[in-house]
């Protein structure tokens, strides 16, 4: 079921053309959405970005990557460049699947881009001060109705509501925002009838 799931999503991003977002005044980023083999099948790499009061992902589940520096030649290049800061993984043998479409963000003024790869043997993750911790998810669960939740925050005296998934159980950050939306992005290939 796993590994069906994961060969939709990497027939459709081979017939995919990526929205990407053109000149812009925003910072961008990019980030590595990973698939790599785990005791329990393919599944899908997130990180716990540590408590920081200057990053305004602090705490947030998210992919692995950061920001474009100007001495990036590409944003591709820019997300395995930050992968190998954060987590210590070179994607320089990794198979790349291709892109997702660019996310632009609704608080922050960011766009990010999203790059597929899959690794062909397990790894092991040697984390930067930047990353609380990383886990490993697969299909199944980013699919379970039962892990829909919502995450709410105060903003402009208004609290507001977003789509969440909760992955990591009480207490434990919920996936949301851009991570959570190019993570829909893959959903979408799987089950297609159901986005």
């Amino acid at each position: 079921m796993e590994l069906g799931a994961w060969a939709a999503v990497q027939v459709g991003l081979a017939q995919h053309q990526p929205c990407l977002v053109g000149s812009t005044d925003k910072t961008r980023a990019a980030v590595a959405v990973i698939l790599g083999p785990t005791p329990a099948g393919l599944q899908l790499l997130f990180i716990e970005r540590a408590q920081h009061p200057d990053d305004p992902w602090s705490g947030h589940i998210a992919f692995p990557g950061g920001r474009i520096e100007a001495s990036d030649p590409s944003p591709r290049t820019a997300a395995e460049r930050e992968t190998l800061e954060e987590v210590g993984l070179d994607l320089s043998g990794a198979e790349y699947w291709g892109r997702l479409d660019d996310l632009t963000g609704y608080m922050l003024p960011v766009v990010v881009s999203g790059f597929v790869y899959r690794l062909e043997k397990p790894t092991t993750l040697v984390l930067s001060q930047e990353v609380e911790s990383a886990f490993w998810i697969g299909a199944q669960r980013l699919r379970d109705p039962s892990k829909q939740t919502q995450y709410r925050m105060r903003r402009r005296g208004a609290e507001q509501a977003f789509p969440a998934l909760d992955l990591l159980g009480p207490n434990r950050p919920l996936l949301w925002g851009i991570t959570f939306r190019l993570v829909r992005q893959l959903v979408a290939w799987m089950e297609p009838s159901r986005v």
